[in-house]
């Protein structure tokens, strides 16, 4: 059975980092994607950053770029959001996806919480 790990969220003061981390394990196939989202109350889960386990560049929402990094480690399955210059918008809950080659139907981990404070 697939699962993801999710750790790293917590509470930063604006300007401060945090790193996420996402583990995935019991996958027979390959992955083919990874990345996170955030949701806030009343709104839609939105992507922030993904990246893709073959070499393309990664993908960044707007408001993120030149801030968050994502990146991968594939011999751990794992996939990392380092988050600087944080700012109180970056607030919500952060949820790590994941695609396969095949077989399998994308999977979300359980969410982590992200509380940035001005």
């Amino acid at each position: 059975q697939v699962q993801l790990v999710e750790s790293g969220g917590g509470l930063v003061q604006a300007g401060g980092s945090l790193r996420l981390s996402c583990t995935v394990s019991g996958n027979r196939f390959s992955i083919h994607t990874m990345g996170w989202y955030r949701q806030v109350p009343g709104k839609q889960r939105e992507p922030v950053a993904t990246i893709k386990w073959r070499d393309f560049p990664p993908i960044y929402a707007d408001p993120v770029k030149g801030r968050f990094t994502i990146s991968k480690d594939i011999a751990k399955n794992t996939v990392y959001l380092q988050m600087n210059s944080m700012q109180s918008e970056d607030t919500g809950i952060y949820y790590c996806n994941v695609e396969f080659t095949k077989f399998y139907a994308p999977k979300w981990g359980q969410g982590t919480q992200v509380t940035v404070s001005s």
